[in-house]
């Protein structure tokens, strides 16, 4: 039997990471092993992805020689940086950088760069419409990784480029879901107007990953968007009445309003909403569901997604 060949995963114990791991590992016949990174591999995520046969290695994407260590060998890596643990698009971008460098003198075959649109092509930073963050940025969490991508180009490095798309499990995790008003009615607030959110099932994004590894050569230089739906907010609370037995009603707010929120990054995703909202065209267009499917034909509908979690959403 010949060896597999070597995916080096960072964020292994991630949403993202820990998906693409999982998908390679729980195919008894993949042409690929898990090298899967970690700063921490004591904890129980990692133990758990090393019972289940992958190599777990320490490594810290701050750390370009650790990273280095972590690629050699390798045939491919998945590479992805966690804003919301620093709030830093600079931070990210330097990141990026770093990674693209490692896996440029690891003579990598095949990298995935988790990367996400640089807004300031359609809202240049003179553009009032949507304020300007923290001096650079309009979508910080966006902007970064956007221009990061020219790293992995200028350095010739084989790339796809990955596009996710909101996470349903931001209902669960992140106190998006359904909020209950002063009238006892329940009310998902977006501000999203009529116009469709692509989203996808945060473990579906690993799997779309891993679609993408098996395809190989054919999907180097391209840019992916993944999506399991594109669904309007007044479709989500709908589907969200049906799955959850609870009446959900769509709020449907400006950016302004929910920028106004004052939770940490409140600004950064109103923001963020306001692309999806004003550049439905652009987002929609990349993330297809239909070639999503094709990558990964377990790919769940908002549908089948609520079916599965719906009542770990907490309704407040």
């Amino acid at each position: 039997m010949p060896e597999k060949k070597i995916i080096t995963v960072f964020g292994a114990t991630g949403a993202q990471g820990g998906g693409v791991a999982r998908a390679i590992l729980e195919d008894s016949n993949s042409e690929f092993a898990v090298r899967a990174v970690t700063r921490n591999p004591d904890s129980d995520k990692a133990k758990e992805l090393a019972a289940m046969g992958a190599e777990v290695v320490k490594a810290d994407i701050d750390d370009k020689e650790s990273m280095k260590r972590a690629l050699d060998g390798a045939y491919g890596a998945y590479l992805v940086t966690f804003f919301w643990a620093h709030f830093s698009p600079e931070k990210e971008y330097e990141e990026a950088k770093s990674m693209a460098e490692a896996a440029k003198e690891a003579g990598l075959e095949h990298v995935i760069w988790s990367t996400l649109e640089d807004t300031r092509k359609w809202v240049p930073l003179d553009d009032d419409r949507m304020p300007t963050l923290q001096e650079k940025y309009k979508v910080p969490h966006f902007d970064a990784k956007g221009e990061a991508d020219n790293f992995f180009t200028d350095l010739g490095v084989p790339t796809s480029f990955l596009r996710a798309s909101f996470y349903w499990d931001n209902f669960i995790y992140f106190g998006m879901g359904p909020k209950k008003g002063d009238d006892g009615k329940y009310y998902l607030t977006l501000p999203m107007g009529d116009k469709k959110m692509a989203g996808i099932a945060s473990e579906d994004i690993g799997k779309c990953a891993y679609g993408i590894f098996k395809r190989g050569k054919e999907m180097i230089g391209k840019t992916v968007g993944v999506a399991g739906d594109q669904l309007t907010g007044q479709e989500m609370a709908q589907a969200m009445t049906k799955a959850l037995g609870q009446d959900v009603t769509y709020n449907s707010i400006s950016p302004e309003t929910y920028r106004g929120f004052g939770f940490p990054g409140a600004d950064d995703l109103g923001n963020m909403f306001q692309f999806y909202r004003d550049f439905d065209q652009v987002c929609n267009s990349v993330r297809n569901v239909n070639f999503s499917k094709e990558l990964n034909p377990e790919l769940k509908s908002f549908d089948s997604w609520l079916a599965e979690n719906g009542k770990r959403i907490p309704m407040e």
